[in-house]
């Protein structure tokens, strides 16, 4: 189906740029919080999300961790659903808000709950601040380009071409 500019589309609605936003970021979220569960806690085995206990506490705080990605995930997936369906999608404010969701956790995870609360290291070696710095400085870069995105999407004048989807 080819896609056709719809000059109904509810993309440039302030309801629905939120929406697109909110969308995004609950899915950034979600999406790096299983990035983190799966490669550094799982795969790697690096740490775990509470690491001040015993490995079974670990272990239990790892699917509480998980179940919470999962619950981010799929709840910006409805948005995600609900804004296609009603072809007020806005691809590049969600993508933006995505990566804000990604970079802001990954920004927290890095600061409060590394350093601030200590609960757990990226890795327990004898020098942690190369894998701080490569850790925050990524979840910057993803809030700088989100925040581009975002803003640029603030700016446009024009709704944005719905993304088709088929009935």
């Amino acid at each position: 189906m080819a896609a056709e500019h719809n000059p109904t589309a509810k993309s440039n609605h302030p309801a629905s740029s939120a929406r697109n936003l909110w969308s995004g970021v609950l899915f950034g979220i979600g999406f790096a919080a299983f990035i983190d569960e799966t490669i550094f806690h799982q795969l790697l085995r690096w740490h775990h999300f509470y690491d001040k206990s015993t490995t079974d506490i670990g272990l239990i705080s790892d699917g509480l961790f998980h179940a919470f990605s999962w619950f981010a995930t799929i709840g910006g997936l409805f948005i995600f659903a609900d804004l296609r369906r009603r072809n007020a999608l806005c691809f590049k404010r969600w993508w933006g808000g995505k990566l804000l969701g990604a970079g802001g956790f990954q920004l927290y995870d890095g600061t409060i709950q590394h350093k601030l609360m200590r609960i757990h290291q990226i890795r327990y070696v004898e020098n942690v601040f190369i894998y701080d710095l490569i850790w925050n400085a990524i979840a910057a870069v993803m809030i700088i380009i989100g925040l581009s995105l975002v803003i640029r999407t603030n700016r446009k004048q024009q709704p944005e071409k719905a993304v088709p989807h088929e009935q």
